[in-house]
């Protein structure tokens, strides 16, 4: 058996779960967190990537119509089948109408085929077929048009289920400087039942099910992809070891129109860079509606949402992993009917620069979200980013949800759609946001920030435009909250407003104000009438939490939020309470007015 360890993958403290004592918030370290470590010795062999071949030792296939020629012993040719049984380089020209390149060396050779303005159709089966050999290579010759084709079916010639124009039961590398056309009227475009990897060349895949797939592991180094599928349009999937069925990028340019998910891997997905252009399940237009079972709002991920999904429902994400994600750089535009990069372990982003439109979740885990880098802009999704733990220490993030901005919950949300359910009040073991660092600005139509755990803030900015609805809040958390560090503003309704515990080291003041449009301007002014921070509203409001390190007891400030002038001395770091239902109360008429006076703008 071959081994299959190019990578070495580990994940250190994965899901480390519980929930920090209340008294050491402010120390807490977070209860879950996604590293992993990657060895990523030599995922592509030099021959992986060489394009190049000698023709005076390389055999000539000369295809013709019906049937084909060629000199070598090697080669058999009956009818419009040719077969090709020893070691060694071969180059194709010319048409096959209706016919098949059939490779049958030994499991220890290694076979060439350089595609050099070839054409070959096969009606009932596979254009090119490895049955067995140890690594074949399929090259495009330099600056030729190549095209594979299915006619629409795949009739039974041996024990294998063939069900691709391109099947291969032995490892599998495409590449090359030219181009090749693959039509798939049924089934896959190319598939590997063993490694399938890509390292140059153009290609534009239609298939009827997936455009590009591998056994063990799809791994591409670089090459311009066009791919239109009716299933995934890059799949990997080992269901034998689910340490296999991996998908490894490093470079390229994907266009990827697909009825399934745009990339989907078995086993963990790693991306370090490229150019995704991708279209998943008709993107967000197509996503089913979805609304909340919540009387007076949408309540994320506390209470059931009604769905239409079933068992049977297509996946349509844009990147999905069954166990880790892990994006390190690339530029991504991706709108997906479901989530645009879902797993259902861990998801890390590192780098990069992210547009995402969705139906349901812009970023989703089924554990940990990790996002230290890149720049991600969320136009559209349902939820913005969710977790079972959200950690976010840099970047630069803009989402727009219609529900939560960001939602700490417990459990998966099967394939993206439905109910997560739960007790409204009750606190997720493992849950928690905590942002450290970067730039956040949140638009929500839901809970701006809700984790079903607990809330820590301790550096970074972060702002957060929040529900205009009586059921949500600019800050929702069933736990405990702190913030130690940091900027952050936040606007909303008042009757649900939560401000931070007492457990904070940094001041947070939270008043009510009076009814506050869209476009005003929040502002926060020291004694001496110095500025400390500034925003301008972008939804109406009645409900502002404010907070920045210059904030310090016993001393007065001024919060200016539109028309309405507060004063407030600061005699207690945490000034305006509020909790559910009760946070219009609270928050505006018990500590939210103890400066109780209103004075002019500085």
């Amino acid at each position: 058996m071959k081994i299959k360890s190019i990578f070495l993958f580990t994940l250190i403290g994965l899901l480390l779960v519980g929930s920090a004592p209340a008294e050491s918030l402010t120390q807490a370290t977070p209860t879950a967190t996604a590293t992993a470590s990657v060895d990523l010795s030599n995922p592509f062999t030099d021959r992986d990537k060489e394009i190049g071949y000698d023709t005076d030792s390389s055999h000539v296939i000369t295809l013709e119509g019906s049937s084909a020629s060629c000199a070598s012993d090697s080669v058999q040719i009956d009818g419009s089948v040719v077969t090709i049984t020893t070691e060694g380089t071969y180059i194709l020209s010319g048409s096959l109408e209706d016919g098949m390149i059939l490779i049958d060396a030994a499991d220890s050779e290694k076979v060439q085929l350089v595609l050099n303005g070839a054409t070959i159709a096969s009606s009932t089966s596979a254009a090119i077929y490895v049955r067995s050999a140890d690594k074949v290579f399929l090259t495009t010759a330099t600056g030729t048009d190549n095209t594979l084709s299915n006619g629409g079916e795949y009739i039974a010639i041996d024990d294998n289920n063939i069900d691709a124009v391109v099947f291969s039961k032995a490892d599998l590398t495409l590449n090359g400087a030219g181009t090749l056309t693959v039509n798939a009227a049924a089934g896959h475009g190319v598939v590997s039942k063993d490694d399938l990897v890509l390292t140059s060349g153009t290609y534009a895949i239609t298939a009827a099910s997936h455009g590009l797939s591998g056994k063990d592991s799809v791994r591409i180094a670089n090459g311009t992809y066009t791919i239109a599928s009716g299933k995934d349009g890059i799949h990997a999937e080992n269901e034998d070891d689910i340490s296999l069925g991996y998908l490894y990028i490093a470079g390229g340019a994907f266009a990827i129109d697909a009825d399934g998910d745009g990339l989907s891997a078995s086993s963990y997905l790693l991306i370090d860079g490229g150019t995704f252009d991708i279209l998943a399940g008709g993107g967000a237009a197509n996503a089913p509606v979805q609304t909340s079972a919540f009387p007076f709002g949408q309540r994320g991920g506390m209470w059931a949402e009604e769905s239409t999904e079933t068992s049977d429902t297509t996946s349509t994400k844009g990147i999905k992993a069954t166990t880790d994600l892990i994006l390190n750089g690339g530029t991504y535009a991706i709108d997906t009917a479901d989530d645009a990069l879902h797993s259902n372990g861990n998801a890390t982003l590192s780098g990069g620069s992210f547009t995402l439109a969705t139906g349901d979740d812009g970023i989703h885990a089924d554990a940990a979200v990790l996002i230290t880098g890149g720049e991600i802009d969320i136009t559209q999704s349902y939820e913005g980013i969710e977790g079972l733990s959200i950690d976010i220490t840099g970047g630069t993030i803009s989402l727009l949800a219609s529900d939560d901005g960001l939602n700490a919950a417990g459990g998966n949300d099967s394939s993206g759609f439905g109910g997560r359910g739960g007790d409204m009040f009750a606190v997720t073991e493992g849950a928690y946001i905590r942002i450290s660092g970067g730039v956040l600005h949140i638009d929500a139509s839901g809970d701006g920030i809700d984790s079903n755990g607990d809330l820590f803030v301790t550096g970074g900015e972060t702002y957060v435009s929040g529900p205009t609805s009586n059921g949500d809040g600019a800050l929702d958390y069933n736990g405990s909250a702190s913030i130690s560090g940091g900027i952050f503003l936040a606007t909303g309704s008042a009757s649900m407003a939560q401000n931070f515990g007492e457990t904070s080291t940094q001041g947070a003041i939270m008043v009510n104000t009076d009814s506050a449009t869209a476009g005003s301007t929040i502002a926060l002014y020291d004694a001496e009438g110095a500025e400390l921070i500034s925003w301008q509203a972008e939804k109406d409001y009645s409900n502002v939490i404010i907070s920045c390190p210059q904030l310090a007891l016993n001393q007065t400030y001024t919060l200016v939020a539109g028309s309405y002038v507060q004063e407030i001395a600061l005699d207690s770091l945490i000034y305006g309470s509020g909790g559910r239902f009760g946070g219009g109360f609270g928050g505006g008429f018990g500590g939210g007015n103890r400066g109780g006076n209103r004075s002019e703008r500085p």
